[in-house]
């Protein structure tokens, strides 16, 4: 996994090895693997106050030798700071006058990174402030993988695979959109006790709360690009930017994504003069893998597109849940009830229970369940095997 970031060998060490070969005691005695793994939890826990998306969740923490917590630092999305450099500047905020980090640890859930992308390379900002030791759980399996090796060759003391089972559970969406070499997704559902988005002769505006929509901007504002299909263009007439809660355009806006066959209606919001028609593009195809793979080729304000947010309306949201292209679900529930009118979701195949995807609550971005205003959004994953930082 990677955060999108984008001297003789020292002695390296692999967890699981170490705490059950008697050769490697004398390098990783039992009460030090203890230490890692109750130390390596805490740097899980700095992970999930992160956003999902483009990048995956990474918590870091600095240590000194005798055990003291030094700083903790976490990564908040595509374009900041990385959990390593956040954990050392902040160490460096707090120890104005410098101090040896010889000795001390760095703990990391996933493997730093040895790539220089919108942010520089972890591995070497870890060998500059000359820390000693570096404790990593999940490996990078990506292409910018590598860097417990260069941080061996710079002198480094690298520990291995620590609680490495939870730490690749916390990214296993991740995983999944990157080995399939597309855009991680999100789906916005904004429904009604009977999972309705809008009534009987077509009204929906508005469902859910100010405070609701305020939160899908922000969901909005970190996306790469916001996909809806034509159907939905052509009846709300949405601008699909993001906004503040004054109403004003944020600074970041995603690309605009139609999907679908039928043409896009001149006059539409969407194909407005700027900032409006600032970056919007449809995608004639109906299938929401090809779709992404599309995206995955594009850039939008000069990077790639890997992080999709898919608003709707029924029939797309309903062809990426049915292929199981959805990594993230913000699910906003607002105490209302319809009986008719058009459902969220559609026909996805499911002809019995036991065929029925199911998902877990995402303890990530503020916790799985928050109240807003008088809706409640429900943050969720889908259920993998191990889809649970605490499993």
């Amino acid at each position: 996994m990677s955060e999108n970031r984008s001297g003789g060998p020292a002695a390296s060490t692999d967890a699981t090895t170490a705490s059950a070969s008697p050769e490697c005691a004398d390098t990783l005695g039992k009460d030090d693997a203890v230490q890692d793994e109750a130390l390596m939890q805490q740097a899980l826990d700095a992970a999930i106050l992160g956003v999902r998306g483009a990048n995956p969740l990474v918590g870091a923490m600095l240590v000194s030798e005798a055990g003291d917590v030094l700083s903790i630092g976490h990564h908040r999305g595509a374009g900041t700071h990385h959990a390593e450099r956040d954990a050392l500047e902040r160490f460096r905020r707090d120890h104005p006058g410098g101090s040896d980090l010889g000795t001390a640890t760095l703990y990391s859930t996933l493997e730093p990174c040895r790539h220089q992308g919108r942010q520089p390379a972890c591995t070497e900002l870890i060998i500059d402030a000359g820390v000693g030791r570096v404790v990593h759980g999940a490996s990078d399996p990506s292409s910018n993988g590598g860097g417990a090796e260069v941080l061996r060759r710079a002198g480094i003391d690298v520990v291995s695979g620590v609680l490495a089972q939870q730490c690749q559970a916390l990214n296993h969406r991740w995983v999944t959109a990157a080995n399939q070499s597309r855009p991680f997704v999100t789906a916005h559902l904004a429904q009604t006790m009977d999972g309705r988005i809008a009534a009987e002769d077509g009204t929906s505006q508005w469902i859910t709360s100010k405070a609701a929509r305020d939160h899908t901007h922000q969901v909005r504002s970190r996306a790469d690009a916001i996909l809806v299909g034509t159907n939905t263009v052509a009846v709300d007439d949405p601008r699909l930017t993001a906004r503040t809660p004054s109403g004003e355009l944020s600074l970041r806006q995603p690309l605009r994504v139609v999907m679908g066959m039928t043409p896009v209606r001149p006059g539409l919001q969407l194909t407005q003069g700027l900032p409006e028609g600032d970056g919007w593009v449809q995608l004639r195809t109906r299938d929401p893998l090809t779709a992404l793979q599309e995206l995955a080729q594009t850039t939008h304000g000069g990077y790639p597109v890997k992080h999709v947010l898919v608003e709707g309306g029924q029939s797309v949201l309903s062809a990426f849940f049915a292929a199981d292209l959805v990594d993230e679900v913000f699910a906003y529930q607002a105490p209302l009830l319809l009986g008719t009118g058009r459902g969220s979701v559609g026909d996805i195949g499911v002809r019995t229970l036991s065929e029925a995807p199911r998902f877990a609550l995402d303890p990530a971005e503020g916790g799985p369940v928050q109240i807003m205003d008088s809706d409640v959004c429900v943050h969720l994953q889908p259920k993998g095997d191990t889809c649970s930082p605490e499993s």
